[in-house]
């Protein structure tokens, strides 16, 4: 069995379908065809049955497909480990970001890493916040950064904090808000939660979502152009003095604030290049470097 064999049986059992499985892959349709057969051949067993609705996987076909991720993983493992028996910081790092922290921060992050260790290269995989801690629980990334505070119970650090508030192109007051029109953006649903019980704490009927759109940057735009008023995090707004801001505060006078966290698993300190990394990180001044680029 080949590297590319176990990735074919892992991507084929996910889609259950030869056609899609190939373009994934990028691969033609009778080179994997000719790659289960030899698959086939090998184990001396039928893996798939071929449908009309596309593949149904024998028992013994998907036995083979779930130990997949297992052999990827330990191959990975393996090579990282090689890598990691030298001196130098050198390797690929996987990350795992929130679309917020990928669109904003990490660019300029990764740019000074770069700098400092030319010898690094980078897999970056963008999602939601709740996607990134399901992908370093499941080490598919060597570490996270993620905008929601989901129960962690392994190593994480505070990068900063932003205060939310509600902004709008003109003054306007917090009373009149469930009468004025409202723009918001799709987040996790931990973030939405804060905002919700800020609201449910303020007023005593429902928002007037007027707009929803799918990026918080998308959203600053609409505000910028008078579509209505928004709440977000002020951080995005530094570039935009214009804009009137709000600052949000809970009930006993603690201000709303989203915590941006570094997660990971504790031993991948062990990977020097995963470890040269988190100190870098852990010793970034963000509000006064990164956060200068946004």
């Amino acid at each position: 069995m080949e590297n590319r064999d176990w990735l074919i049986l892992q991507e084929l059992y996910a889609k259950k379908n030869i056609t899609k499985t190939a373009q994934t892959l990028f691969i033609s349709q009778p080179a994997l065809t000719a790659r289960l057969r030899q698959i086939e051949k090998e184990f001396a067993v039928q893996i798939v049955h071929r449908t009309s609705k596309g593949v149904k996987f024998t028992p013994q076909g998907e036995y083979l497909a779930k130990t997949a991720s297992k052999m990827l993983v330990d191959l990975r493992t393996v090579k990282e480990t090689v890598t990691n028996m030298g001196s130098t910081v050198s390797g690929t790092l996987r990350i795992g970001a929130s679309s917020y922290f990928t669109t904003f921060i990490l660019p300029s992050l990764l740019r000074h890493f770069k700098d400092r260790y030319p010898a690094v290269e980078f897999k970056v995989t963008t999602g939601w916040s709740r996607e990134v801690y399901q992908q370093v629980y499941n080490q598919d990334v060597h570490v996270g950064f993620a905008r929601a505070d989901y129960e962690w119970q392994n190593e994480k650090h505070l990068l900063f904090e932003e205060n939310v508030c509600v902004a709008s192109l003109t003054k306007i007051a917090l009373e009149d808000l469930p009468n004025l029109p409202r723009i918001d953006f799709k987040t996790d649903y931990v973030v939405n939660a804060a905002t919700d019980t800020w609201w449910r704490n303020n007023f005593s009927q429902p928002p007037l979502i007027s707009m929803e759109v799918d990026r918080l940057v998308t959203c600053k735009e609409m505000v910028i152009n008078g579509l209505g008023y928004a709440i977000m995090p002020d951080m995005i707004l530094r570039s935009t003095p214009d804009i009137h801001k709000i600052l949000l505060h809970m009930p006993d006078g603690q201000p709303l604030i989203r915590k941006t966290w570094m997660i990971h698993q504790k031993d991948v300190r062990e990977m020097n290049v995963v470890k040269a990394f988190i100190e870098f990180v852990e010793n970034m001044d963000f509000k006064n470097t990164i956060m200068n680029s946004i």
